[in-house]
C-alpha cells in the first residue's frame, strides 16, 4: 500500500502522530481536524454519495457529513438510545439507522429532519440491517435472535424468522440476488434465501464470534472477521460463497477484536484488496487473494475502530471510539509510505 493522506485544507490544529519503532508497513501520520461529526463514540459509518458520508454513534445522532468540504450538512435526532448501524440506498437519499432502541428509523434528505418510516418489533438491539437490490424490502437482525424483512413502503413486517443462539451481529444482501448473508455471536456464519426466509447454508463455526461482514461486489465472495485477544482470533477470513462454507484465506495480524472487514474497490488493473480496523487501534490493507499485509496504518489514541466504508478506489472511512471520523487516502503505489496525512472530524 502506499501513501495515506488526506486532501482536506487545513482548517484548524494539526496533530502529529508520535514518532518511534514501527513495524515494517507501518505509517506514520498527521492528522487535520474538523468540525465533529458527533458529541462520543461513533459506532458506524456508510456513504450516501461520492462527497456525503451517513455515521451514527453514542450521541444518538444520524449524521450527513461532507468529508471532502470537512462540514457537517444534517444531523437527525429521533433515536432514544444510541445508533448501532446506519445503510444508505445507492443512488437515492434514503437513510435507514439501527438503534438499542430495537428501532429502524428511515430518513431522506430531501425531507426535512424528521424520520419518515418507522420499523418496530424487535425485542433487544438491532444490529444488522441490509436493503434489497431493488429498493422494496429491509431486511433487519437483532441480539433478541430474530431475522426480519420488511416492506420499506407500508413498515409490515413481511417475514420474521427465530433461532436459538442467532445474536445477529451484521447483516449483508449479495448484490443482484435473493440471498442474505448474516454474522452471529454463536460464532457461525448463515446464507438466508429471501424469498423462503430460510437459512439455506451454513458456514462451519469459527473459534470466535463474527463481528462483521461483506459481500464482494460480483457476489462471489464474503469475508467477515472475528473477535479475539492478544493476537488469538482477530483475523477476517475470506470464504467463496460460490461453495458455501469453502475458506480461501485468512489475513491475520490485528492483537485484538477485528471489527470490520469490507472490500476495496478495484481499479482497472489493480490489485484486489481487502481492508479491515480493529480494538487495537489499526487498520490494515490486504492483497485480498495472498493475505499479504499491505500496509498498517495505527491511530494512536483513537480506541476501537469500529465501522469502515470505502468511497473510491483512495478514500477509506473509519469510526472510532474516541477521536471521531476519519478520512485516509489509500493509494495503489509503492507499500512504504511517507509520512501520510488524514482528516478527523
Amino acid at each position: 500500500m502506499g501513501k495515506l493522506q488526506s486532501k482536506f485544507r487545513k482548517r484548524s490544529e494539526l496533530y502529529r502522530a508520535s514518532q518511534g519503532e514501527k513495524a515494517d508497513n507501518a505509517f506514520d501520520s498527521q492528522v487535520v481536524q474538523y468540525e465533529p461529526a458527533h458529541h462520543g463514540s461513533i459506532n458506524t459509518v456508510t456513504n450516501l454519495s461520492p462527497d456525503l458520508c451517513v455515521s451514527g454513534g453514542t450521541d444518538q445522532a444520524v449524521v450527513v457529513y461532507d468529508w471532502k468540504q470537512g462540514r457537517m450538512c444534517q444531523s437527525f435526532q429521533g433515536h432514544n438510545r444510541e445508533v448501532t448501524k446506519v445503510v444508505c440506498y445507492p443512488g437515492s437519499t434514503w437513510i435507514f439507522s439501527a438503534s438499542r432502541d430495537k428501532t429502524v428509523l428511515m430518513w431522506d434528505l430531501n425531507q426535512g429532519d424528521e424520520h419518515i418510516q418507522e420499523y418496530c418489533g424487535h425485542e433487544l438491539v438491532v444490529n444488522g440491517l441490509a436493503i434489497s437490490p431493488d429498493g422494496r424490502q429491509l431486511c433487519t437482525g437483532s441480539r433478541d435472535n430474530w431475522m426480519c424483512l420488511w416492506d420499506i413502503e407500508s413498515a409490515k413486517c413481511a417475514q420474521r424468522h427465530n433461532i436459538s443462539r442467532n445474536l445477529v451481529t451484521h447483516v449483508c444482501w449479495v448484490p443482484a440476488s435473493s440471498s442474505i448473508v448474516q454474522t452471529s455471536e454463536d460464532k457461525t456464519i448463515r446464507v438466508w434465501d429471501s424469498r423462503s426466509w430460510q437459512v439455506t447454508n451454513t458456514f462451519p463455526a469459527k473459534q470466535y464470534i463474527q463481528t462483521h461482514c461483506d459481500v464482494s461486489p460480483n457476489g462471489y465472495s464474503l469475508v467477515s472477521s472475528s473477535n479475539g485477544f492478544g493476537g488469538q482470533g482477530c483475523e477476517a477470513t475470506l470464504w467463496d460463497l460460490r461453495q458455501p462454507g469453502c475458506k480461501v484465506v485468512e489475513y491475520r495480524g490485528h492483537l485484538q477484536t477485528t471489527a470490520c472487514c469490507v472490500f476495496l474497490p478495484t481499479p482497472p488493473g489493480g490489485t484486489p484488496r481487502v481492508a479491515t480496523s480493529s480494538h487495537d487501534s489499526s487498520v490494515k490493507i490486504w492483497d485480498q487473494n495472498t493475505a499479504v499485509c499491505l500496509g498498517t496504518l495505527s491511530l494512536d489514541g483513537a480506541g476501537p475502530l469500529v465501522s469502515l466504508a470505502p468511497s473510491d478506489f483512495t478514500n477509506l472511512l473509519c469510526a472510532s471510539f474516541n477521536s471521531g471520523l476519519h478520512h485516509v487516502q489509500v493509494d495503489q503505489g509503492s507499500p512504504q509510505a511517507q509520512s501520510p496525512v488524514l482528516a478527523r472530524f
